[in-house]
């Protein structure tokens, strides 16, 4: 195993693709890398630390917020609640990326079911980003076809399936993990190069569609005086835009470590240091969205407002009653909290 891997011992499975595994194992690379390895251990509990506390907090407010103020019979709320369990579920996962950076002491079960959860996190906000979208275009460009899907049963089947899809999605990741010299690790070359191509056939699928969801949007919005559909499109174009912009740069640098491209000593430890950038902002994506909420969410800011007003007892508030839901107009966004 490279010295990347032997420093850090990150576990997670995207993590271990940064590094060269145990198939691989080349000491000549022990100092060629010794930066990148410093660079990345101090980046990664400082970083990785800070994005927890302000995950945990912000997207526990989020989840509050939807359930004492908002009507959980939108469809776009469903999902906004379960991206927020999706960031929680990556938030929780980071204290131990930070302690593995001094080796793996679980063993195998938690080594698996640890990279299980960490990649059922990571589909199921791809998934839920696109279902939203999908939705939004029905919604916008095709506000009739969209009658029938707002009964609870159609609620839980469709956030049941994005579960479910996520679940099975991750189960090799975690079949093939083991753990290795103190490190949870892919166990074959071959895993860890499907994975890889795995999750990123799924990143451009989810992006050729969200772009071409909101090419149609774009063309209806603009034939459209509403301010309210502007404002719904704006947060969860908002939204996805952020999402892709997060972890584009992280899966074109994973592509690249699996060795497609032959790297010199030089350009193998820029690569790496470009790695440890792209990841930390990829990582911290789980902290972003509540930050959205606020700036671009306009109810969203009066709730909170409202919510802190009374936490702080600065002045007596009574909880707003749940906006009126008609499913079939496009006014029903108005229980979303954009």
């Amino acid at each position: 195993m490279d010295s990347d891997s032997d420093a850090l011992g990150i576990t997670a499975s995207w993590v271990q693709m940064e590094s060269s595994t145990a198939f691989d194992y080349d000491k000549s690379n022990l100092l060629c890398e010794r930066n990148a390895i410093f660079f990345s251990t101090i980046s990664t509990t400082v970083l990785y630390s800070l994005v927890f506390l302000l995950s945990m907090v912000g997207n526990s407010l989020v989840l509050w917020i939807l359930v004492k103020y908002e009507n959980l019979e939108s469809l776009t709320n469903i999902f906004i609640l379960n991206l927020c369990l999706s960031d929680l579920m990556f938030s929780c996962l980071l204290p131990v990326l930070i302690s593995a950076q001094w080796g793996w002491f679980l063993g195998d079960f938690f080594c698996k079911l640890h990279n299980l959860i960490f990649c059922i996190s990571l589909y199921s906000s791809i998934f839920f980003l696109t279902i939203m979208t999908i939705h939004r275009y029905l919604s916008v460009v095709s506000p009739i076809s969209t009658l029938g899907i707002y009964t609870l049963r159609h609620r839980v089947l469709v956030t049941t399936s994005v579960w479910a899809a996520s679940i099975l999605s991750s189960i090799p990741d975690a079949v093939f993990h083991k753990v290795i010299f103190l490190n949870c690790d892919y166990s074959e070359r071959h895993a860890f190069l499907a994975s890889v191509y795995q999750h990123n056939i799924f990143f451009l699928f989810s992006m050729g569609i969200i772009l071409f969801c909101y090419v149609q949007i774009l063309k209806t919005l603009f034939r459209s005086r509403s301010r309210q559909r502007h404002r719904t499109v704006r947060l969860i174009f908002t939204i996805v835009v952020t999402y892709f912009l997060s972890w584009a740069p992280y899966n074109l640098i994973l592509f690249l470590k699996t060795g497609i491209i032959q790297q010199s000593c030089e350009g193998s430890q820029q690569l790496d240091i470009a790695m440890v950038i792209c990841r930390n902002l990829a990582f911290s994506h789980c902290c972003f969205n509540p930050v959205l909420y606020v700036f671009v969410g306009v109810k969203f800011r009066k709730h909170l407002k409202c919510l802190l007003q009374q936490v702080w007892q600065c002045r007596k508030t009574t909880s707003p009653a749940p906006f009126s839901y008609s499913p079939g107009t496009f006014t029903y966004d108005g229980s979303s909290f954009y």
